[in-house]
């Protein structure tokens, strides 16, 4: 009974008891849980955060790793703090925990400054990075705009001082252009805003930076707390327990973000473009360094082109570059074109600074084999061809016609194919042509190479180039001229510099020559001509120095082949002179000054050395000397009248040939001329030639002159018929080697006056009576003389003086000739009748020939063709031809 009223006491008091407590113990667990929340979530926020760099999300990690100090400041985790936290009392984990995220901010600004380095992240990766800076440091937008174009700057230094090798230069470049023109773009996606009013284009966007910013740090309710934590609320169902504080949490910048201005973005852009240039001229000089041929420096160029040019490049270029820099800018023009000039002039110089190298090796190599002895191992018969231009002349090779002879005509033929014939038609000996195709060959290889920076199709014109270039980022060919200009200028000059090696071998061998005995057998001699004849034939053996100086063949500048204007300009008016045309003449000129300067040199050794001969021989006294070189004369019948006007006929002697010395002279000297091939001698050596000898050969009858008065024992005095003859010498050496070139009047004014002395002179030891009966058939007699030899001495007489006084010389019953001559023919008075011809013309030459030989054509090496008697073939010594000079061949046929 006791029991039950305790029971019904304690009955109704329980349920009151635990009805409190289950209010009271909710609310400590709801804290408790929370704190374990956000303990869990701190020790879950370093996994995030790797996990985010990992994924390359730095904007995401850095809001974690703010949310992760906010929780920090929370929990009173801060160590630096002087307040006790009875957490890290309970939880020892959480130092640990603390100590590491204290990491993270440098990590995620090392990694955000680094993505700012690359040129292949989106435009909103790049902003993000940008934003992960500015909260991280607290910056603004300028800053954040200065941390972009510096980490820009470190990119492109670091792209400049890469490991490069010749076949990675041109991806090197093309990565340097495409980080400044991706640079520009972001730049205008990133920090550029649009003026109020101006709709937006969605494919160029502008003010991401700043979209990103709003995004992040957006103080609207709705937008309000991590976008990471709204995530995991979805999965995870302890989140609920976070306090407000962590769920709301929202990032902040301590500076607002205001946008750029748009002079602010220009000035800077610019200064960045500045700065840039300087590292970029270094870097980019140092890499074309590695580049050897303008090929390869064609190829970067073409490169950088195709890509400035690609679509994605050049699709809204215009307009950022208007809107961030208010001008136009070509990374071509402004960067790099000056710099590839550069090395272009470099490589081009060395090409021909190595060619003029080469050539003077060469030049050195053919001097030394020249100058050395003949008949040594070293020497072969294209030197010997050198010495003797007859023997190469008259030689046969395998490749006189080409092989394509058949079937090609000259016209058709290319203008590098040269046969022999042609090569021995114009005296350009072996030496000659192997020193000239060595010097074509490098300078071919050297203009292809030049040429792969040109325009391929050199038939557009200027107009034609400038239309393409506009649908291009740039005109890659806007440099043709100045490349052009640079290779006439470098080809020039190391032709020069081997015209300097060759002057001053010709002054050295000058110098031997003076003091040589016998200079003309010396084998200097033969490196004179071979230098002679270098200059003359370089301009045309060498067909690519005309190519590097006067432009690729069918370009629309390049000029023709002819040196001079074929249109006559009116009076008052100055011709046009193309440049290139004038440059090339004036190189010519040169050419031929030098190679007229050689021919100089040798005419002068040839008059010196032969006339000195004839001078020793004209002033011998000795009867014996004087009758060795006299000849036969003519027995002439006259018929005079008397006072009494009885005819009476007598009888005179007048020489009809020259002295053998005379004879021998001309003859030597058509030989050296001949020895060097004449038929290409410069007309003006020739007559150089012609104008020494007879200066030499007056001062040699001069002093004839004037050591005549002094009489000394055994001395001949100068009778009568030894004055005819010497006369007869004098007038036909002048005749011969008179030249009638008009821009020597005053010359031959001198030497007239001279020999009018000196006729003067000789006419004095002959009877005046005497003297005019001779003079007519003495000037017969002389004409006579040159129609006979104005073959046998053509290279001396020249085809403007050959027969020039048929017509009132010899008449149909005066004839000279060995052979009959066409009496039909009015124009061509010397041609001899064909084997087709009359019978009586065959008669004539069967009747003749028991007073005479028929003459044959006779080709020697050491002369040209001669008619001579067939007794003297094979003759090579002047004296034994000069025995049969009295032959029929030299006298009037038989009526």
């Amino acid at each position: 009974g006791r029991a039950a009223p305790r029971d019904s006491r304690r009955g109704p008091g329980k349920p009151a008891r635990e009805a409190g407590a289950q209010q009271i113990v909710p609310q400590s667990q709801e804290k408790f849980y929370c704190l374990a929340a956000q303990i869990q979530l701190l020790l879950q926020i370093p996994e995030k955060i790797w996990t985010a760099m990992e994924s390359s999300q730095y904007l995401q990690a850095t809001q974690l790793y703010l949310l992760c100090c906010h929780l920090q400041g929370i929990l009173q985790l801060d160590s630096s703090g002087t307040r006790y936290s009875p957490i890290l009392a309970c939880f020892p984990i959480l130092a640990r925990q603390v100590a590491a995220s204290g990491h993270f901010r440098s990590t995620i600004l090392q990694e955000s400054k680094s993505l700012l380095k690359s040129q292949t992240v989106l435009d909103q990766a790049v902003a993000e990075a940008l934003c992960s800076i500015m909260l991280l440091e607290d910056s603004s937008p300028r800053q954040a705009l200065a941390d972009f174009l510096l980490a820009r700057k470190s990119a492109i230094q670091q792209l400049l001082n890469q490991p490069h090798h010749d076949a990675g230069i041109k991806a090197q470049v093309c990565s340097l252009v495409e980080l400044l023109a991706t640079t520009l773009y972001q730049a205008h996606a990133l920090f550029y805003t649009l003026p109020e009013g101006t709709p937006a284009d969605p494919a160029l966007p502008s003010g991401l930076l700043f979209s990103a910013l709003e995004t992040i740090t957006s103080q609207h309710p709705a937008g309000k707390g991590v976008s990471v934590l709204k995530e995991e609320t979805k999965l995870s169902t302890w989140f609920r327990y976070l306090p407000p504080s962590v769920t709301e949490f929202q990032l902040t910048l301590r500076t607002l973000a205001h946008p750029i201005s748009q002079d602010y973005l220009r000035d800077t852009l610019q200064k960045w473009i500045d700065m840039c240039k300087e590292d970029i001229s270094i870097g980019i000089t140092s890499l074309l360094v590695y580049v050897k041929s303008l090929k390869g420096l064609a190829g970067i160029r073409d490169a950088v082109w195709e890509l400035l040019t690609s679509e994605s490049m050049s699709q809204n270029w215009e307009t950022v570059c208007c809107r961030l820099l208010d001008k136009p800018i070509s990374f071509w023009e402004d960067l790099l074109q000056q710099l590839f000039l550069d090395r272009l002039q470099t490589l081009t110089k060395e090409g021909f600074e190595d060619i003029a190298a080469s050539s003077r090796e060469l030049l050195m190599q053919a001097v030394q084999e020249l100058e050395a002895k003949f008949g040594s191992p070293t020497h072969n018969k294209h030197l010997l061809f050198e010495q003797n231009m007859a023997s190469f002349l008259w030689s046969e090779s395998p490749n006189d016609l080409p092989p394509d002879a058949a079937w090609i005509t000259v016209a058709n033929r290319s203008q590098f194919a040269k046969s022999g014939l042609s090569m021995k038609a114009q005296a350009h000996s072996p030496c000659v042509q192997s020193f000239c195709s060595a010097l074509d060959s490098k300078l071919k290889a050297k203009l292809d190479d030049l040429l792969s920076y040109l325009p391929s199709d050199a038939s557009l014109s200027k107009e034609t180039l400038k239309r393409q270039s506009r649908n291009s980022a740039f005109d890659r060919y806007a440099d043709t001229g100045t490349v052009e200009e640079l290779l006439r200028t470098h080809c020039i000059s190391c032709v020069d510099d081997m015209l300097g090696s060759i002057r001053e071998e010709l002054r050295h061998a000058e110098g031997v020559l003076q003091g040589c005995r016998d200079a003309l057998h010396s084998p200097t001699l033969n490196t004179v001509l071979f230098m002679a004849r270098l200059c003359r034939s370089l301009g045309e053996l060498c067909p690519h120095l005309k190519q590097c100086i006067l432009g690729k063949p069918g370009s629309p500048e390049s000029v023709t082949m002819e040196l001079w204007p074929l249109k006559k300009v009116g009076k008052g008016k100055t011709p046009e002179v193309n440049p290139r045309k004038a440059k090339w003449q004036e190189l010519n000129e040169r050419l031929l000054q030098d190679s007229l300067s050689a021919y100089r040199i040798w005419s002068h050794i040839v008059a010196k050395v032969l006339v000195q001969n004839f001078t020793q021989s004209l002033l011998k006294d000795e009867a014996g000397s004087i009758l060795a070189t006299a000849t036969s004369w003519e027995e002439i019948e006259i018929e005079e009248e008397t006072e009494t006007g009885n005819s009476i006929k007598s009888k005179i002697r007048l020489p009809v040939q020259p002295s053998w010395s005379v004879q021998a002279l001309l003859f030597s000297l058509c030989q050296e001329v001949g020895r060097v091939g004449g038929h290409t001698l410069p007309k003006v050596t020739l007559q150089e030639l012609l104008k020494t000898c007879l200066t030499e050969i007056l001062a040699g009858y001069e002093k004839l002159s004037e050591g005549k008065p002094e009489k000394k024992e055994g001395m001949l005095p100068i009778t009568q018929n030894r004055a005819l003859q010497l006369l007869y010498d004098l007038r036909y050496l002048n005749i011969v080697l008179t030249t009638k070139r008009e821009d020597i009047k005053s010359s031959r004014n001198k030497q007239d006056s001279r020999t009018e002395k000196l006729i003067d002179f000789l006419e004095s030891y002959i009877d005046p009576f005497d003297l005019d009966v001779f003079t007519p058939h003495l000037n017969s007699n002389l004409n006579r003389l040159v129609q006979r030899t104005s073959v046998l001495f053509g290279f001396l007489i020249g085809e403007e003086n050959q027969y020039t006084s048929r017509s009132s010389g010899p008449t149909s019953q005066d004839s000279h000739n060995t052979l009959p001559l066409a009496s039909s023919q009015i124009r061509f008075g010397l041609l001899p009748l064909s084997m087709s011809s009359s019978r009586k013309t065959k008669s004539v030459l069967r009747n003749s020939e028991h007073k005479t030989q028929v003459g044959v054509c006779v080709l020697t090496h050491d002369f040209f063709p001669v008619f001579l008697p067939s007794g003297a073939r094979g003759l090579r010594n002047p004296k034994c031809l000069f025995q049969f000079v009295n032959a029929p061949l030299f006298s009037p046929m038989g009526t």
